[in-house]
């Protein structure tokens, strides 16, 4: 059967098992055409006086199959909305000029990004500089004076040979293409432009944007402005090694006037996030000691004096990987994001190393499986806004005061209602291997009657240094909606359970990650409403891995799907886009160096044992884990007889083969139907 037209079965199966479970019609049930209507929230932005936050809306257009951003207005005292920059192009990255006179932003249109800002008295909006890149990491000056950015310096460096003179009006083939930088391609972009990221300063009210830093280096934000606005903070890596050192890179500051550039941080790993205390004083950011090169480390939080000295960890006894530091107003204290068994809080951190969580249950920042994630805000009269967790809604904005939250956003209220949607709790379990506890989450399909049996889904997250959490999941409600119980868990190796626990992994992957899945399996069986001969199992990315380590190692299952996995490890490392990071920090030699040991870790060494029916897919322009990957797997599954079919989805990468609702929606479906063949 031709793949076109066996994708086509696919979606139609899906379509009728889908009607099929409710007597009350399909639209009594989530759906993939349900997919167009969702939106969330993201990014939230306190003005400075806590008065109001900006936030971008997210939300699908069925007639481009694309997401769109707007940015909204909301009041924090009453939670009155008012849409700010509503048009055609994609606007995000609101920022509050000091004073919160004025909102700084990006529009993305046809011709690209640009930089605005908006003046909030009259409401109308001014480009500030025509920019020939798009601009990121968007700062403004302590005086409100003048706004910094980085942005991609185009250099194509000298050419391999001279190019040869075309004639006037011929057609010849397109150039070739010659590539000799180290990092030359990444997941979402494909092949890179050529060129640096650098740092840049233009007047607020409009001008020539100034370049500050310069060199055959990359400036990474964010990036903060000395309390003085006479520097600005970036990290970057200036070493002649720096594209094949990914994990390293060092706080400087440059002088808007001279460009001078100073170092302020020097150790081995990376010192990212620089953000200056309200009084000038000190530097906060974070990073961690590189020294060991494991698979995984906690970011820290640290503060320096303001000219790089008295370094010191404030976090060191929080067993977590923490992100996004925020002075409090007073500069006594700073809020971060940590992930804690796989729910998202914020804590307040002093300056001697107490730490206090003051939110908890954030989400947001994707919408196909239920990761960790979720932003928040400050404001400097303490007005917190954050996106909030949910397992049946994408994520609202939330506003914190005076110790009460309140929810001031239901963004999917007319597409949910009357929908019945899949319920998530929390499922204990306890690993066969060695007792420890498993984070794990059951999803019931709607309407569920607990004297029934159902089949059961396993769904893996990828990373592997990652996590789950009880957020909201197309996948999961789609699975559940077409009559599936829907597991899903943290095994080893996940993060927000801290250092050990990640790092039982290792150099050592997969695993007892697969005992740990097993149990999770195990403990939904007990539960009696699971057949347990009617047993599924999809992932992706890492998920993808050990989907296919699974199906080499039992046969319970009774159909899997790997969706954009590791097959061979040897060929994934040296095709991947993180290869300068992937064979030094997960497996400590090189493939040459140790062929057995790569061999040993990848599913292709297993599918000799593979019986399961498997389907595989992937993204067509996946570079993380590219379709090469998967088409050594249904190569020789196909070889050995194995009933197994490829999907591969036109124009997707590896982080946004679920981004377009259509595909999202039809990639589900293409795995619910191949799972119904096998019922």
């Amino acid at each position: 059967m031709r793949l076109a037209a066996f994708v086509s079965v696919l979606a139609l199966a899906t379509a009728g098992a889908v009607s099929a479970q409710v007597a009350d019609g399909p639209s009594r049930i989530f759906g993939a055409r349900d997919l167009f209507g969702l939106q969330m929230a993201s990014d939230p932005q306190v003005r400075p006086d806590g008065g109001a936050v900006a936030y971008v809306r997210v939300s699908n257009d069925i007639m481009t199959d694309r997401a769109r951003r707007s940015i909204w207005l909301v009041d924090t005292a009453t939670g009155a909305q008012t849409p700010l920059v509503v048009d055609e192009a994609s606007n995000l990255a609101p920022r509050w000029s000091p004073d919160g006179s004025r909102l700084a932003y990006v529009a993305a249109g046809p011709d690209g990004a640009q930089l605005y800002v908006r003046w909030m008295a009259t409401g109308r909006s001014a480009r500030v500089a025509s920019l020939e890149q798009a601009p990121n990491d968007i700062a403004w000056s302590p005086d409100g004076k003048t706004l910094a950015f980085t942005m991609l310096t185009v250099d194509e460096g000298r050419p391999l040979a001279p190019s040869i003179r075309k004639p006037e009006g011929a057609k010849w083939a397109e150039p070739l293409k010659v590539i000799d930088r180290i990092t030359y391609r990444a997941d979402g972009e494909g092949f890179l432009k050529p060129g640096y990221r650098q740092v840049f300063a233009v007047a607020a009210d409009g001008g020539q944007p100034r370049q500050l830093t310069f060199g055959k280096f990359d400036n990474a934000g964010p990036i903060s402005f000395a309390r003085d606005g006479r520097s600005v903070l970036f990290s970057t890596n200036r070493a002649e090694t720096w594209e094949r050192d990914p994990q390293e890179a060092e706080i400087h500051a440059v002088g808007l006037e001279d460009g001078a550039l100073t170092r302020l941080t020097n150790r081995v790993g990376p010192d990212l996030a620089p953000t200056v205390s309200p009084d000038g004083s000190k530097i906060a950011y974070v990073g961690f000691d590189d020294q060991r090169r494991r698979g995984y480390e906690n970011q820290r939080l640290y503060v320096m004096d303001r000219d790089g000295r008295n370094s010191r960890v404030l976090t060191g006894g929080l067993d977590r990987s923490v992100g996004a530091p925020q002075w409090a107003a007073d500069g006594k204290s700073l809020y971060v994001s940590y992930d804690d068994q796989g729910v998202t809080k914020v804590a307040r951190v002093s300056l001697d190393g107490k730490v206090e969580t003051v939110l908890s249950g954030l989400g947001g920042g994707g919408l196909d499986r239920p990761y960790t994630g979720g932003e928040f805000s400050v404001g400097r009269n303490g007005v917190m806004a954050f996106t909030d967790a949910a397992t049946s809604r994408p994520s609202d904005l939330v506003v914190a005061r005076g110790g009460k939250a309140r929810r001031v956003t239901d963004l999917n209220a007319d597409l949910l209602a009357g929908k019945s949607m899949a319920r998530v709790e929390a499922l204990p379990v306890t690993s066969s291997y060695d007792k420890k506890p498993i984070g794990a989450w059951i999803a019931y399909p709607p309407n569920f009657d607990p004297a029934k049996k159902y089949p059961l889904i396993l769904e893996i997250h990828g990373g592997p240094f990652a996590a789950y959490g009880p957020s909201f999941s197309t996948d999961v409600q789609l699975y559940a909606a077409a009559g599936y119980v829907v597991v899903y868990s943290n095994p080893r190796g996940s993060t927000s359970y801290g250092e050990a626990f990640a790092n039982e992994i290792d150099r050592n992957y997969p695993s007892h990650d697969y005992d740990d899945l097993m149990s999770v399996v195990d403990a939904a069986i007990a539960k009696g409403v699971v057949d347990d001969k009617r047993l599924y199992v999809t992932g992706g990315s890492g998920g993808g891995a050990l989907t296919a380590w699974i199906v080499g190692k039992t046969d319970r299952f009774r159909a899997a799907a790997t969706q954009k996995p590791v097959i061979n490890w040897s060929s994934q490392v040296l095709t991947t886009d993180g290869y300068t990071f992937m064979a030094s920090y997960w497996f400590g030699k090189m493939p040459w160096e140790d062929p057995q040991g790569y061999w040993a870790r990848s599913p292709l060494s297993l599918v000799g044992n593979v019986k399961t029916p498997t389907l595989v897919v992937v993204g067509e322009q996946d570079d993380r884990t590219p379709p090469s990957e998967a088409d050594q797997y249904f190569a020789a599954l196909q070889l050995r007889g194995v009933p197994t079919a490829l999907v591969r989805v036109p124009g997707a990468s590896h982080g946004g083969i679920a981004a377009r609702p259509s595909q999202s929606g039809a990639k589900a479906g293409a795995i619910l139907a191949w799972f119904d063949r096998y019922k």
